[in-house]
């Protein structure tokens, strides 16, 4: 193993223009890097199934409006239960998106856009965040690679990827051993008993840190300012916390 610092942030897809908090772990992770070297990780959570994960909240160029853009899902079971790697972007959303785009965005962003080539959603994202210049010369690491979830470790609390409805969905693995997906409330639907394998497991809020860390082995960690209410830092006593640096209005997109 190299002796160089690591320094990691993570982040679920989060809009096809990434909100300013991500922007915000991106600028914090580079002075981090200009102050002690090493490289960078962004850990991808393309794991996560939450469609609300992905809007994307703009302001109308003329007058200030917000305004909330999401992708178009397929279908119930695969926007509510698909994982963000596996939702299928319906075909004419993005010719739809561009004719939009420009009340809310300039022309390097609406460019972008259109040159993005994704079938899903996570793919869509990445794309752009790269189109934007947003992740030179950091290193890309996807929760949903088959490899990363082998070489992970094992948590005690997770989620299953396993077909449901002929869709793709993410399935809570429950403390009786048995995978449920979550209607709402205190309503579980519970899935014919099966097997799985490590490749398919991906881990909960309260295990990522650890289940991460298993495989990234990062030195410095940047994070945002919920996660520092959940995360177990005494896990991981190797890596330093850093909160990333303070943006304004951090839950709109980022629009350069």
């Amino acid at each position: 193993m190299s002796d160089e610092p690591v320094i990691c942030f993570g982040q679920q897809p989060c809009g096809f223009l990434p909100r300013r908090f991500l922007f915000a772990k991106i600028q914090t992770a580079r002075r981090v890097q200009r102050e002690i070297g090493g490289r960078i990780v962004f850990f991808f959570h393309d794991s996560d199934h939450d469609p609300r994960e992905t809007q994307t909240i703009v302001h109308e160029r003329s007058g200030g409006a917000e305004q909330r853009l999401n992708f178009a899902f397929a279908n119930k079971v695969q926007k509510k239960y698909t994982p963000l790697y596996a939702k299928r972007i319906v075909p004419g959303w993005q010719d739809s998106v561009t004719r939009q785009l420009p009340k809310y965005a300039g022309e390097e962003v609406v460019s972008a856009f259109k040159a993005v080539q994704a079938t899903t959603v996570a793919d869509f994202c990445l794309e752009m965040y790269r189109l934007l210049g947003l992740l030179e010369d950091i290193t890309v690491i996807r929760s949903s690679d088959p490899k990363v979830r082998e070489a992970a470790c094992a948590v005690e609390d997770y989620f299953v990827d396993v077909s449901y409805s002929d869709e793709i969905v993410r399935a809570r693995r429950c403390d009786d051993g048995v995978l449920r997906l979550h209607q709402g409330g205190d309503s579980w639907l519970q899935l014919p008993g099966r097997d799985w394998r490590p490749h398919q497991v991906s881990p909960t809020r309260d295990t990522r840190l650890r289940w991460m860390q298993s495989v990234v082995r990062c030195t410095h960690y940047i994070a945002g300012a919920g996660e520092m209410n959940y995360l177990d830092t005494a896990e991981t006593p190797e890596v330093t916390f850093i909160r990333r640096d303070p943006i304004s209005e951090s839950h709109m997109a980022f629009n350069p």
